[in-house]
């Protein structure tokens, strides 16, 4: 590391600190020729490849700004859009690899938007899987539902307590009585 002051070529670690998030390290350096000291921050590169095949950084603001896009209207908060950015870098950086593709990146956006919001999630995977006909919709809601709404002999199952009836229309919630 050259010094910034007099650009000798080398320098002293003198203190070694992870940051509060544990992305980066923040060392404290002396330079051994004008003994001046400075604060220089290591950051592991993590790239990404695009289907163009140009390779830029990860961007953990890329990431949030495509799921707000699938997330409008949608009862999501800014945090809870924060809090899923996080946990997508710390998928794609727990891979190990230096290089990611695109796809990777969608795949590790998929299983916390699930969890955040279904709605959002499909809207998200249309796109990403290139949803081409509404069979792929109906393919997707099927696997979202994991097959419950067909018992195993082929009839309906049970409607899911959702508070509605039959048809959809909604219950109307009965007295308790002292047999409940």
């Amino acid at each position: 590391m050259h010094c910034p002051f007099c650009r000798h070529p080398d320098s002293r670690v003198v203190d070694s600190r992870t940051t509060d998030d544990g992305t980066s390290i923040r060392r404290r350096r002396q330079c051994p020729d004008c003994s001046r000291r400075f604060t220089t921050v290591e950051t592991c590169s993590l790239m990404v490849v695009k289907r163009s095949g140009v390779t830029e950084p990860f961007s953990r603001t890329k990431v949030i700004n495509g799921v707000r896009k699938a997330c409008q209207g949608r009862p999501v908060t800014e945090d809870a859009l924060a809090q899923l950015g996080q946990r997508v870098e710390e998928a794609v950086r727990a891979t190990g690899s230096a290089e990611l593709t695109t796809h990777d990146v969608g795949l590790a956006i998929l299983g916390p938007l699930q969890e955040l919001d279904l709605v959002a999630y499909l809207r998200f995977a249309s796109v990403y899987r290139a949803f081409d006909s509404l069979e792929d919709f109906e393919a997707a809601i099927e696997e979202l539902r994991g097959g419950r709404d067909s018992a195993p002999d082929g009839s309906a199952a049970e409607p899911a307590a959702t508070g509605r009836g039959p048809g959809g229309t909604p219950e109307v919630p009965q007295p308790a009585t002292a047999a409940d």
